[in-house]
C-alpha cells in the first residue's frame, strides 16, 4: 500500500525525468504499481483509512510521484457531476484539446509538494484523451473541468513538469487569455 512516505517530494529528481513507454503485456510489477496508485486515491477518499495512515487527499497520482520512471498514472474524481471518474492510464496522450483554456480559481496542488503554492495554472478547458488500461486495451474519452485539469497534471508528471512550471512569476494571478475559471466548490 502507498504512503505519503513513498511518494517522492519537490527536488527528487523522478520529478524532473522523462517517464518511459510501458511495454505490454504488464509485469507483474508494473501490474502492481498501476493498482496502488488508484488504490492510494481511494484510500485518501475514505476518512477513516486516510487517517488511519496520514493520507493526503488526492485526485492524481503519476507513477513518477512514487520514483517509478513509466508512463502511468491514476485518477479517482468523485465530486464532478455524472458518473464518477476512476482510471488507470498507460502511455497517455492527449489527442486533441479546445482552444478555450480554463484554470483553478482555487490553484493546483500536488501530493509531492507540501507547500501551498499560489497562481493560475492554464489547462485545456476539453481534452479527448486515449490511453492503455491494464489488459493494453486502447481506450478515449472526453475529459472537461476538473478531469480535464487533473489529466493535464498528471500527464504534465509524465514529462517531468510540475503543475507551478505554468504559473506566471511575474504576476501568478494574470488574466488568462480565452479562459474560464473553474471552481471546485
Amino acid at each position: 500500500m502507498i504512503q505519503m512516505k513513498d511518494i517522492v517530494r519537490e527536488g527528487h529528481p523522478a520529478l524532473r525525468k522523462k517517464a518511459v513507454e510501458v511495454e505490454f503485456p504488464l509485469t507483474d510489477k508494473t501490474r502492481e504499481i498501476s493498482e496502488e496508485l488508484l488504490q492510494y486515491l481511494i484510500n485518501s477518499h475514505d476518512p477513516d483509512i486516510a487517517d488511519k495512515y496520514n493520507l493526503r487527499a488526492g485526485i492524481g497520482l503519476a507513477a513518477p510521484q512514487i520514483d517509478v520512471s513509466k508512463r502511468i498514472f491514476a485518477l479517482h474524481i468523485t465530486e464532478i457531476e455524472g458518473e464518477p471518474l476512476s482510471f488507470v492510464a498507460i502511455n497517455p496522450k492527449i489527442v486533441s484539446h479546445s482552444v478555450e483554456q480554463t484554470y483553478l480559481s482555487s490553484g493546483e496542488g500536488c501530493l509531492s509538494v507540501d507547500r501551498d503554492i499560489k497562481g493560475f495554472v492554464p489547462r485545456y478547458k476539453r481534452i479527448t484523451i486515449s490511453a492503455y488500461d491494464l489488459e493494453g486495451k486502447s481506450f478515449k474519452k472526453r475529459l472537461k473541468g476538473l478531469a480535464a485539469i487533473a489529466f493535464q497534471h498528471e500527464l504534465d508528471h509524465l514529462n517531468g513538469v510540475m503543475f507551478y512550471d505554468h504559473i506566471n512569476k511575474n504576476d501568478p494571478f494574470q488574466e488568462i487569455p480565452n479562459a474560464v475559471p473553474f471552481d471546485r466548490d
